[in-house]
C-alpha cells in the first residue's frame, strides 16, 4: 500500500511539474509574442524615421500657419439651470406638481428633450428675431461671412444667419448636474455675449409661451365644449317646457332628489293633494277628538261635567248662588219663608240656577257642534283628497315623458355648469405658471479668445501627424511585398524556410564555395542538412532547383547543394535543364557540344552525356546544343525515362531548371522530380511575383520542399525587425592563432 501510495504521489507531483512546465512554456510564448511585436513596432519607426519626422514637421508646420493666419474667436457662456418640475402659483396646482416624482429615465429623457429644443431651429429663429439678426450687417462681420457687393435676398441670409447661429452655439449639460452651459463663438466678444445671453431667456420665453399656447388651446377645446353644452341645455330645456305646455303639466322646478328621481312634489297637483292629504289627516284627528270628548261629555250627568264645571261663567254662577245662599239662610234664621227679604233671595237663587243650567247646556252644546263641524269638515276633504288622487294619478303618467326630459335637462345642466367651473379655473391659472429654467449666470463679453490656441492646435497636429504617420507607414509595410528577412518567407510566400544564404561582397560565388570556412559555405552546409531530412525517407533523390525570375542564384545553389552532397560520399549528378541559358559548362569549364538535349533527341543512353568534374562523387551533364523548341523536349516521355536511369545509377540527382514565369519548363519538370527547392533573392522577389510562380508549380502538383533565401545582408535586416538581425556564422580562428 505504501508503495501504491508513493507511485501515486510521483505521478501526481510529475502531472503538476508538466503542467507546470506548460503554463511557463505558454506564458514564455506569450511574452516573446509581445516582445516580438514590440520590436517589430520599433523595427518599423526606425526604418521610417525620416519619414515620420517629415510629415510631423509638416503637420506642425501647418499647424502654426493655421494658428498665425487664424481670426481670433471668443466664445461667451451663460449657465442656466433646468428643473424638472415646475412651481405653480395656484396651491392646488403647486401640491399636486410637488407630489408627483418622476423616474429617473423620464428625468434624463426630459432633460435631453431641453437639449434638443436649446438646439432647434425654431429657438434660433426667435434668437434672430429677438436681436435683428436677419438686417444686422455687424453680425455677418463678426461671423466672418464675405457679405459681397450684392444685396443677399431675404430668404437667402434668414437660413445663412441660423446656420450661423446653429453651427457656433453649443450646449453642455453634465450628467451629475442640471446645470446647462450655453456657449457661442463669434469673432466678437459683445456679439457672443449678446447672443449667449438672448438664447438663455429666448430658452426661457419659449418653454413660457408653450405653457401658455397648451393652455389656450385647453380654454379653446373648453369653450367649445361649454357653447355645445350651452346649446344641448338650452334644447333640452325648451323640449321640456314644450312637453309640460302640452301635456298640461304645471311643475315647479327644483332639484332632483338624493336618490337622483325628481321629487314628485314639485307638481301643482302633487302639492295639492300634499296639502289636502294633510289637512284631512288633521280633521280626522279633530273630528276624532270631538267625537272622544262628545261622548265623554253625554255619559255624565250635565252638571259634572268638567267642561261645563270648568267653564268660568258657570263657576262664577255658582260663586254668585253660593253668596246667595249664604245670605238665604242668615235671612231664614232671623225671618220667616214668607217675609219680603227670605222670598226675593230665594227668588234669586232659583234664577242663578236656572242660568247655570242654561251655561251648562250650553256648553254641552257647543261640545256636540265641535264634534258636527270636525265630522263635516272631514267627510269634506276626505272627497276632495279622493278627487286629487285621480288627478295626481292621470298625472303621473303624463310625467313619464317629462321626468325623462327633466333628467336630460339636468344632466345637461350639471356639464354645463363643470364646464364653466373648468373654464374659470383655466382663465385663473392661464399664464401665471413660474418657469422651470432660471439663468444662474449671465455671459460677459470674453477678455481672451478661446480659439486660435497654439498648444492645442500643436498638440492636435502631433496626433494627427503621429496618426498619419502611422497609417502611411502601417499602409507602407503592408503594400511592401518585397521578401527582404527569412520570416518573409514563410510570410509573403507561404514557404517553408531551408536555408539563408548571405549575401557576397566577391564577385565570384565560386571562390567562397571553394572556401569550406566561408559564410556561404557554410550556408550551403547548413542547407543540406535541411535536406537530409526534408522528407519522410530523408533526402529526395531527384531535386530540382528553380525560381521565379533570372538571376536570382539557382545555379550557384545547384552547384552547392550538388558538391556538398557529393563531399559527403553520395554520387551526385547535376543536370543543367536550362536549355534555353545554359551556364553550368562555363562555370565547371566543360565542353557542351553533347550534353541534355542531345539524350532527349536520340536513344543514346545517359551515360553518354555524363562528364566528370574536378570533384569528387560529381557528375554533370550539361544542357547541351540549345534546341529551338526547349518545351516539346522537356515534356517528351524520355525525359521522365531518362531520370529514372539517373535515378538507378546515382544517389541524388539534381536538375538547374530555368526560372518559372513567362516558361513551362520548370512547372513541367517539378512534377518529375521528388522535391522542389525555390531560390528566392532578398530584397528582390515580389510576394505577387512569387504567388503566380508558386501557383503555376502547384498546378503540376510537386512536392515543394521549401525556399532559400539567397544574398540576403544582415546589415539591412537592421531596417526591418528580423530575428536574423545581426546575422553572422562562427568563422574559424586564422592559423596564427589571432582572432578574426
Amino acid at each position: 500500500m505504501a508503495s501504491i501510495s508513493t507511485d501515486s504521489m510521483n505521478q501526481r507531483l510529475s502531472r503538476e511539474e508538466m503542467a507546470g512546465s506548460r503554463s511557463l512554456s505558454a506564458n514564455n510564448d506569450e511574452h516573446g509574442t509581445i516582445s516580438g511585436a514590440v520590436r517589430y513596432v520599433l523595427s518599423l519607426i526606425r526604418r521610417n524615421l525620416i519619414l515620420i519626422i517629415a510629415i510631423l514637421a509638416i503637420a506642425v508646420a501647418i499647424a502654426v500657419a493655421v494658428t498665425m493666419l487664424d481670426t481670433p474667436r471668443y466664445t461667451a457662456e451663460t449657465s442656466v439651470q433646468i428643473n424638472d418640475q415646475t412651481d405653480e402659483v395656484l396651491g392646488d396646482e403647486l401640491e399636486q406638481q410637488s407630489s408627483s416624482a418622476a423616474a429617473p429615465w423620464d428625468v434624463e429623457r426630459f432633460l435631453n428633450t431641453q437639449l434638443d429644443i436649446l438646439q432647434s431651429r425654431g429657438l434660433a429663429k426667435r434668437v434672430a428675431r429677438k436681436l435683428n439678426l436677419y438686417e444686422s450687417d455687424a453680425f455677418l462681420d463678426a461671423m466672418e461671412v464675405e457679405r459681397g457687393e450684392d444685396q443677399m435676398p431675404r430668404s437667402v441670409r434668414e437660413q445663412l444667419v441660423i446656420g450661423l447661429l446653429r453651427a457656433n452655439f453649443s450646449v453642455n449639460l453634465p450628467r451629475e448636474t442640471r446645470i446647462a452651459r450655453l456657449t457661442f463663438e463669434s469673432a466678437d466678444p459683445q456679439v457672443a455675449a449678446e447672443v449667449a445671453n438672448t438664447f438663455s431667456e429666448e430658452f426661457i420665453q419659449a418653454n413660457l409661451q408653450r405653457r401658455y399656447d397648451s393652455s389656450d388651446y385647453a380654454r379653446e377645446f373648453v369653450a367649445e365644449q361649454l357653447a355645445e353644452a350651452r346649446a344641448r341645455l338650452e334644447d333640452s330645456e325648451r323640449e321640456l317646457n314644450a312637453y309640460a305646455r302640452q301635456a298640461g303639466l304645471i311643475r315647479m322646478r327644483s332639484p332632483t332628489s338624493e336618490d337622483g328621481s325628481e321629487s314628485s312634489a314639485n307638481s301643482v297637483t302633487a302639492a295639492s293633494l300634499s296639502q289636502l292629504n294633510r289637512a284631512a289627516n288633521e280633521a280626522q284627528a279633530e273630528r276624532v277628538a270631538a267625537e272622544a270628548r262628545w261622548r265623554a261629555e253625554s255619559a255624565q250627568p250635565l252638571m259634572s261635567s268638567s267642561a261645563v264645571l270648568s267653564n268660568p261663567t258657570v263657576q262664577s254662577l255658582m260663586a254668585q248662588r253660593g253668596r246667595v245662599e249664604g245670605e238665604l239662610a242668615v235671612q231664614r234664621a232671623r225671618y220667616l219663608d214668607s217675609h219680603p227679604a227670605v222670598v226675593e233671595l230665594q227668588d234669586q237663587l232659583e234664577s242663578i240656577n236656572a242660568e247655570i243650567r242654561t251655561v251648562a247646556q250650553s256648553v254641552r252644546n257647543s261640545i256636540r257642534a265641535d264634534y258636527t263641524a270636525a265630522n263635516a269638515a272631514e267627510s269634506s276633504l276626505s272627497q276632495q283628497v279622493g278627487q286629487l288622487e285621480g288627478a295626481t294619478l292621470a298625472e303621473q303618467d303624463r310625467s313619464v315623458r317629462y321626468n325623462t326630459l327633466a333628467r336630460e335637462a339636468d344632466t345637461n345642466r350639471s356639464i354645463y355648469e363643470g364646464l364653466l367651473n373648468r373654464y374659470r379655473e383655466l382663465n385663473a391659472s392661464a399664464g401665471i405658471a413660474a418657469s422651470n429654467v432660471s439663468v444662474i449666470d449671465r455671459a460677459e463679453p470674453p477678455s481672451s479668445p478661446s480659439s486660435p490656441n497654439l498648444l492645442m492646435n500643436l498638440l492636435a497636429a502631433l496626433l494627427l501627424g503621429g496618426g498619419a504617420a502611422a497609417a502611411i507607414v502601417f499602409l507602407r509595410d503592408q503594400l511592401d511585398d518585397a521578401i527582404r528577412v527569412p520570416e518573409d518567407v514563410e510570410n509573403k510566400a507561404s514557404l517553408p524556410l531551408l536555408g539563408v544564404i548571405p549575401y557576397s561582397d566577391d564577385d565570384d560565388p565560386d571562390s567562397e564555395l571553394q572556401d569550406p570556412k566561408s559564410p556561404v559555405s557554410e550556408a550551403y552546409n547548413s542547407l543540406r542538412g535541411s535536406l537530409l531530412y526534408a522528407t519522410r525517407e530523408g533526402l529526395p533523390p531527384i531535386m530540382l532547383v528553380t525560381s521565379s525570375q533570372p538571376s536570382e542564384g539557382k545555379t550557384t545553389t545547384s552547384f552547392a547543394i550538388a558538391g556538398s552532397l557529393a563531399r559527403m560520399g553520395k554520387r551526385v549528378v547535376l543536370i543543367d535543364a536550362d536549355l534555353r541559358r545554359p551556364s553550368a559548362h562555363r562555370r565547371l569549364g566543360l565542353p557542351n557540344t553533347r550534353g541534355l538535349s542531345s539524350l532527349l533527341t536520340s536513344a543514346d543512353p545517359a551515360a553518354s552525356a555524363i562528364q566528370a568534374s574536378q570533384y569528387e562523387n560529381l557528375s554533370v551533364i550539361t544542357s547541351g546544343p540549345i534546341p529551338p523548341s526547349p518545351t516539346e523536349l522537356l515534356t517528351s516521355p524520355r525525359i521522365a525515362a531518362l531520370l529514372e536511369e539517373l535515378r538507378e545509377s546515382f544517389d541524388v540527382v539534381m536538375l538547374d531548371s530555368p526560372p518559372v514565369l513567362g516558361l513551362a519548363d520548370a512547372p513541367v519538370l517539378s512534377a518529375l522530380a521528388d522535391g522542389v527547392i525555390f531560390v528566392i533573392e532578398a530584397d528582390r522577389s515580389r510576394r505577387g511575383m512569387l504567388k503566380t510562380a508558386l501557383r503555376r508549380l502547384r498546378a503540376m502538383d510537386p512536392i515543394l520542399l521549401g525556399a532559400v533565401l539567397t544574398k540576403f545582408d544582415p546589415s539591412k535586416a537592421s531596417n526591418k525587425y528580423s530575428e536574423y538581425y545581426g546575422y553572422e556564422y562562427y568563422r574559424y580562428a586564422p592559423s596564427d592563432g589571432s582572432e578574426t
